[in-house]
């Protein structure tokens, strides 16, 4: 048996049976008022748990598809690229004359002719890098390339106005461009 302070007092005669009962609906109707801002509580962190999760996921998604733009448009100016070197590639020459230069602090070499030759030296053609091959293309062609992706113009010297190969009057005069030691 139980023998709570309630019933103590209701036998001693200090409370009367209708004060016990409203202190019992009382007490019961605060837990219950307790019980519910409890359940709200925890409904408010979960709601608000949800929504932190969505703008994660949301910065994730914006993130993820930042990256993928990116990623297509450097395959797009890649294709162009290629596209640009590949439609205005030049002929080498008879290819008797080896050609040197740098690309990122290596020597290159190619194989081309004298003419071919002067028109890089005089800023008519450029020497440019596609995949692992070098390509000779016209000035114009390497300033668009340029503009793409600058480590792709290997040699682009800036042309010589009023010089053409046919009138150069120290034509006979050739300076080697490798000199060996």
């Amino acid at each position: 048996m139980r023998n709570t302070l309630q019933d103590q007092l209701l036998k001693a005669g200090l409370v009367d049976e209708k004060s016990v009962k409203q202190a019992k609906k009382e007490q019961h109707a605060a837990q219950q008022k307790v019980a519910k801002n409890k359940r709200h509580v925890e409904a408010d962190e979960v709601k608000l748990a949800a929504q932190k999760a969505l703008a994660d996921k949301a910065e994730h998604d914006r993130l993820l598809n930042q990256q993928r733009n990116e990623q297509a448009t450097q395959r797009a100016i890649a294709a162009q690229i290629r596209q640009l070197i590949e439609s205005h590639r030049q002929s080498r020459g008879d290819g008797n004359v080896a050609y040197n230069f740098s690309d990122n602090k290596v020597i290159k070499k190619i194989m081309v002719s004298q003419k071919i030759i002067d028109q890089i030296q005089f800023g008519h053609l450029a020497v440019v890098r596609l995949d692992d091959k070098y390509e000779l293309i016209p000035v114009r062609a390497a300033e668009k390339i340029r503009e793409r992706d600058a480590s792709c113009v290997i040699v682009c010297n800036p042309q010589q106005s009023g010089a053409n190969v046919d009138d150069d009057p120290y034509a006979d005069f050739r300076i080697p461009d490798d000199l060996m030691w």
